[in-house]
Parts: structure tokens; sequence; C-alpha cells
């Protein structure tokens, strides 16, 4: 089938309807149909169309130059090849229900298309997954690397379901600041340990880390003491916090897990900040980093994360927070 470049876009003549019609390539015009450069390149090389004047090669270095097109040809082809039907969309790719197609059918995903360098940008990735949501569709990342290879991942905002573990800690507990730490008086199964705040020291004293203090002294079941003085939340978190540039948000993330009545432990050994275990299940279910909503994370470290999390048969979720709350973000990888 004979097709003409303009130097903009790749045409098909009036012959070229039975490509939109049967596979739902391009886009129809009065006199034919317009391809895009990645379904123009598919097409050149299935042989299913020639362009007057270029070879597959030549074709392919005027696009080349493009920005982000060998990429978004990965991801592409890759998906047509596993039998979908794709045309451009909101984001990159609006990809349909296998056996669908524009016109009869309903797209199923949203698909934005990243390398393994690009950085991920929460606010602007929270915004493109409401779109989705709105639409009725899945957003996903298909994320190319240095060697061509694609990974997908399915992002979902997640609306946290209460936790059925819930007990009550209402005692007001007198704290000894120890460092940024805290020591506190508690025999085993107290209050405190049931609810799943410290490490036991020994068989009267339990160890508090600086967010579970932080929340305690919030609620009022804490007094903190130094040096026989009684030391405010504020002026905690002013001395905590000059050591951990992270503390304003782990803080706010590990508040809003707690309403949620999750225990919250640390997940350092994870490469994150919290391990939250739901109810009374003996292994903790999630893994949770908290963010700034404006923070920006390059795509390499959330390939990293989401890998550890499924190693250890756990939701990897990001925490980002902004003036009205916390959004809980499950990045996932997915097979198409």
């Amino acid at each position: 089938m004979k097709a003409t470049f303009d130097g903009t876009v790749v045409r098909v003549g009036k012959e070229g309807r039975i490509l939109y019609e049967q596979s739902g390539y391009g886009r129809l015009e009065y006199d034919g149909v317009k391809l895009s450069d990645q379904e123009a390149m598919y097409l050149f090389h299935r042989q299913k169309i020639e362009v007057s004047g270029y070879t597959f090669n030549s074709l392919f270095s005027e696009f080349a130059d493009r920005p982000g097109f060998l990429r978004s040809f990965m991801v592409y082809r890759d998906l047509r090849e596993r039998g979908y039907v794709v045309q451009a969309g909101p984001h990159d790719f609006r990809v349909f229900k296998r056996g669908e197609k524009p016109g009869t059918g309903e797209s199923l995903y949203l698909v934005r298309v990243l390398s393994e360098r690009d950085p991920i940008r929460f606010v602007k990735l929270i915004e493109e997954v409401v779109v989705s949501k709105n639409m009725r569709k899945q957003y996903i990342l298909a994320v190319v690397d240095d060697e061509e290879e694609l990974t997908y991942y399915e992002i979902k905002l997640q609306k946290l379901a209460e936790s059925c573990n819930h007990t009550p800690y209402g005692m007001i507990h007198e704290a000894l600041m120890i460092g940024l730490s805290a020591m506190v008086l508690a025999a085993p199964d107290s209050d405190l340990e049931r609810s799943g705040f410290g490490k036991r020291l020994d068989d009267e004293r339990l160890m508090l880390a600086p967010v579970e203090l932080l929340y305690l002294m919030g609620k009022g079941n804490i007094e903190l003491k130094k040096d026989n003085l009684t030391v405010c939340k504020e002026e905690y978190f002013a001395l905590a916090g000059e050591t951990d540039g992270e503390l304003a948000a782990k803080d706010k993330v590990y508040t809003e897990l707690r309403g949620y009545n999750f225990t919250p432990r640390t997940g350092y050994k994870f490469g994150h900040h919290f391990r939250v275990y739901c109810g009374k299940n003996v292994h903790s279910d999630m893994l949770v980093h908290a963010v700034e909503k404006e923070t920006s994370l390059p795509m390499s470290v959330i390939s990293r994360s989401v890998r550890m999390a499924h190693s250890v048969k756990k939701k990897m979720l990001f925490g980002a927070v902004h003036t009205n709350g916390i959004q809980f973000i499950e990045f996932s990888r997915i097979k198409l």
C-alpha cells in the first residue's frame, strides 16, 4: 500500500481506510488516513505500507530526531505485538481491549511512556491518574530502559480502608528524652506495646522512635521530660527536625496511617520509611515512603522500590503530602 511523507506526517490514500476499519490504524481524513509516526514506522516495518522516496532506515532516521520517538515506538510496537489496538491519547497512548478498536470498542488503558531516567513528579502523576480514573481507564506507566527493554507499571490512587486492629492506649505516660528517642517505663504487654508502639529495651522499659513520640505527644498520651523539664511537641519537633529533613512528611504520613488503625513500624531494612501492619497480621502488608507532593524521584529509584516490595510480597505505596491531606499512590508491576 502506497503512502506519502510531506516532512511532517505520513498519509495513505483512500485505500488506507481499510487499515483504520479493520485494525484501527490512523485517523480518517476526507481523502484517506493520516498515520502517527509510530503507526507509520510499525506498518512500514511490517511491510504493510511503502513510503515514496524512503526506505525504512531513512524514514526511521527522520523520526528519530523527534523528542521521545524511539521509546514511544518501542512501546507502540510491543503493545501491537501483544494484540492491542493503540492510538494517541490524553497522555501518550490509549489502548483498546483486545478485539476492540476505535468506533466499535472501548479503550482500557491510558499509557504514559518514560525512560528509566525520567523523573516522576508526584503532583503531575496524581493529576494524570485522576484524569484516567474519571475516564474509567487504568493508568499505566511504560518505562523503556537503556537497552530498550520495557516494564509496565499500573498506578492507583489508594483510599485506605480502616484496619480491624484497634487497641486503646488512653493512659498518660511520662517519657524520658534519650537523644532523640524517649524511654518509657512500661511493663510487658502494656497498652503502648499492644498498640504497636516502641521497641522493648528490657522488662521495664520501652523505647519510642521520633515519629511514635510525636504522634503520642499530639494525642496527649506522652509527657516528655528532659533534665526534669517538660518538653513540648513543638520544641521536640524542632530538635528532631535538625537531623531529619524528612521528619515533617514522615510525621504526617505516620499520623494518617495511625488514623486508619494501621501499625506503622520503621521500614529501614527495606529502604523505606515504614513497613505497615494491617490488623493482627504477623507480617507487614505494605511498604510506605513519605514524600512531599512536589517531590520528583527518578523512575529508576521507584523501580527498585517496587521490585523490593514485590520480592517480599508487599504493596508499594508512596504517601504524597500536600495541604489537603495525604494521597497514597500504589505502584505495581504488571504484565499486559
